[in-house]
């Protein structure tokens, strides 16, 4: 893991004052559980766009601030349900957006910079597994080593970036940001035997600028032990040929 949290921490040290790209991202999850009806949550999404260089990012958008005055067009049910695992795995009062996660195993307020810096790092020590990903016909082949037996594969499919101009509740009149936003979530099997997994997973023809995100977690809310992704640079090179197979 010593290249690994080098890379990372150098690409963070990086973007977080200038907002530089970084070219790997490291095998860490960092979920951001946000809403465009928030008025706090914009500072998060900015943050989270800077961390997308150094790590996997999920831009997560949770149901209950739709009835604010704004309807979070990315808003999913199946993420709300998600957060509500995360607060009882963290015994919070109840969810709340911005909630950043990293790797299944601590939470915090998402605009903090320096947590998120910090708690990166710190996942890299316990990170065990790498999912490899490749497209092959008619979906994604994840092959895992080294996880633990009986975790959960999720596999999530993302949109690259997206803007939406918000013309009611806290954020009226702003011009709103996001990078790699959730549109759905699916479990993909579980671990076996050796801590591995292999399987090709059906999925329809990718869309321009869609992201494939997978993980391994124990249980819906527990700690993640690795993570990847297939950014659309990645699936645009292979989707072409696949699309238009009969």
């Amino acid at each position: 893991m010593k290249n690994w949290r080098t890379s990372c921490v150098l690409s963070l040290a990086a973007i977080l004052p200038a907002g530089a790209a970084g070219a790997e991202r490291a095998p860490v999850l960092v979920e951001l559980f946000t809403s465009e009806g928030c008025s706090s949550c914009p500072p998060a999404d900015r943050l989270l766009e800077k961390l997308d260089a150094a790590a996997v990012v999920l831009s997560e958008h949770v149901t209950y601030w739709d009835h604010e005055g704004w309807r979070d067009r990315f808003s999913l049910d199946e993420v709300t349900i998600r957060q509500q695992g995360y607060a009882q795995r963290f015994h919070l009062d109840s969810p709340y957006t911005p909630e950043m996660v990293i790797n299944g195993a601590v939470e915090f307020n998402g605009s903090d910079g320096r947590r998120a810096v910090a708690e990166i790092g710190k996942a890299l020590d316990h990170a065990k597994a790498v999912p490899h990903l490749a497209w092959v016909d008619r979906g994604v082949e994840v092959q895992i080593d080294g996880a633990h037996k009986g975790d959960q594969v999720f596999l999530a499919l993302a949109d690259d970036s997206a803007s939406t101009a918000v013309t009611g509740g806290e954020n009226k009149g702003n011009q709103l940001h996001h990078v790699a936003v959730c549109r759905e979530i699916r479990r993909a099997g579980r671990v076996g035997l050796g801590g591995a997994f292999n399987q090709s997973i059906k999925l329809p023809p990718p869309a321009r600028r869609e992201r494939v995100v997978v993980w391994t977690q124990s249980g819906e809310a527990g700690a993640v032990a690795g993570a990847a992704l297939l950014a659309p640079d990645q699936v645009e090179a292979t989707a072409a040929p696949l699309a238009g197979r009969d």
